[in-house]
């Protein structure tokens, strides 16, 4: 175990304490190693960028699969508003949270030191990562006795708490209803390689930042920072 790193938990011991048994462990190693600790440890053979890129395919079609199944009577624009919410930064990140596994996320010192395991993006994309690696390693039926006990529980709040509505169209109608204008939104940063970039997005209303959402897209980090702006509100209301 690393002593320079906050790992916690080897790839084995996750096996262990969360039931699964991958037949390649290099393949669950390599979805916990982030670039950042490739870039220090040469003997590290692949992070998990690829696997991340497998995976986030792999959950828009289960995710997709699973509500078509789950919610028969629900229409077209309200799936893709339901799918939209479970598979963004945030609920993902939640999912990993709830497993603990930034317990085992192999990380740079630098990346350690900046709070790398706590933060949403990179939980989201170890989650991906390792739905990658468990899709390659047992196939989509262990994939989906794996994630669809998280959709239900996550899909019961997401209603619960109406976060499949459409936050930009609610904050729209908030800033029509007070005679504003539209809300502005507008991309402060950006990191990452290409492929995997990450959008920072303020919103502002009345030339006043109301809040901000950071996500792998232009259009999730918009939404965020919707959500952002309209909880805002809602407690100087």
């Amino acid at each position: 175990m690393e002593s320079d790193q906050t790992i916690t938990e080897t790839p084995q011991e996750l096996m262990d304490r969360m039931h699964i048994r991958f037949n390649d462990v290099l393949l669950l190693t390599r979805a916990l190693t982030h670039r950042s600790y490739l870039n220090e440890h040469p003997d590290a053979v692949e992070d998990n960028e690829r696997l991340e890129f497998l995976g986030d395919a792999v959950l828009d079609f289960l995710v997709g699969e699973w509500l078509y199944n789950r919610f028969p009577e629900m229409e077209e624009g309200d799936l893709t508003q339901m799918r939209s919410a479970l598979v963004q930064t945030n609920q993902l990140s939640i999912f990993t949270k709830q497993l603990e596994m930034e317990k085992a996320i192999r990380l740079g010192k630098g990346e350690t030191k900046s709070g790398g395991n706590y933060r949403n993006t990179l939980l989201c994309d170890v989650f991906e990562a390792f739905i990658g690696a468990l899709f390659l390693d047992k196939g989509m039926e262990d994939v989906k006795f794996f994630v669809y006990p998280l959709l239900e529980e996550a899909a019961v709040e997401i209603i619960e708490n109406h976060k499949n509505e459409d936050p930009k169209s609610k904050l729209q109608e908030w800033a029509q209803a007070n005679g504003y204008l539209p809300p502005k939104y507008s991309t402060t940063n950006i990191q990452g390689p290409d492929h995997a970039k990450v959008f920072e997005i303020e919103v502002k209303i009345n030339n006043k930042i109301l809040g901000n959402g950071v996500a792998k897209s232009k259009q999730s980090a918009e939404k965020l920072a919707a959500q952002n702006a309209l909880k805002q509100i809602n407690r100087e209301a």
